[in-house]
């Protein structure tokens, strides 16, 4: 039986690919791994069912045989470890790949998560200017010293691995913001990453999932 994954019924992210399951929608394709999606709504999220296995009544979770994930570090982490294609096979190039996955997530995700939750929740605030000033600086940190570490390579450690997946949906939240275009070298990067076969595929699997639900929406 084909790997089950837990989606959004109908996603915040109106279907841009944002939401977390794309990470493992894509991982899942570029190994050529067929799977199931369960979708489900923000209400079942909370449920004892869910929680079970997600304890933190998030999405998405992996379910295979007896193994059940959460996170989706952890999920494209063990479907690259189980099939070819997203790490590679020398042990020092696979341990930077496992490396870059780990900067995706720890590094460069927390600062845009922070500054894409103040641009939505905080422009009322009084103190709206003074924080995104702040967290804008943060981010163009760290895009700076990515965008210096990529130099002119197409993938971060020579071949497309699962750190460059992550790395590149991680950037692909600053859509909004067009912070990216000021870095010419990442948005390239991630225009690489948005090109190819299997990203192309998991994302119109997302959309259409997405615009089945707009259009049963009330």
């Amino acid at each position: 039986m084909p790997p089950t994954i837990t989606a959004f019924a109908n996603s915040p992210d109106r279907g841009r690919g944002h939401a977390r399951d794309m990470r493992v929608r894509w991982a899942l394709e570029e190994v050529g791994q067929p799977y199931n999606v369960r979708l489900v709504s923000f209400e079942a999220m909370k449920q004892p069912a869910h929680l079970a296995l997600h304890p933190f009544g998030q999405i998405p979770t992996f379910e295979d045989g007896d193994l059940a994930l959460f996170e989706t570090g952890a999920i494209v982490l063990h479907i690259a470890e189980h099939h070819d294609g997203l790490l590679p096979a020398g042990t020092n190039a696979r341990a930077r790949a496992i490396a870059w996955m780990f900067a995706a997530l720890n590094t460069l995700e927390p600062p845009i998560v922070e500054l894409g939750m103040a641009m939505l929740f905080e422009r009322d605030k009084s103190w709206y200017d003074e924080r995104l000033t702040v967290l804008n600086h943060r981010v163009r940190v760290r895009l700076g010293e990515l965008s210096v570490r990529l130099g002119d390579g197409d993938w971060l450690d020579g071949v497309f691995s699962a750190g460059d997946l992550l790395m590149v949906t991680v950037l692909r939240r600053l859509n909004a913001s067009h912070i990216l275009g000021d870095y010419p070298t990442l948005s390239s990067y991630v225009a690489r990453g948005e090109a190819r076969p299997a990203f192309r595929r998991a994302f119109e699997a997302q959309l259409t999932v997405f615009t089945a639900a707009s259009k049963h929406a009330p």
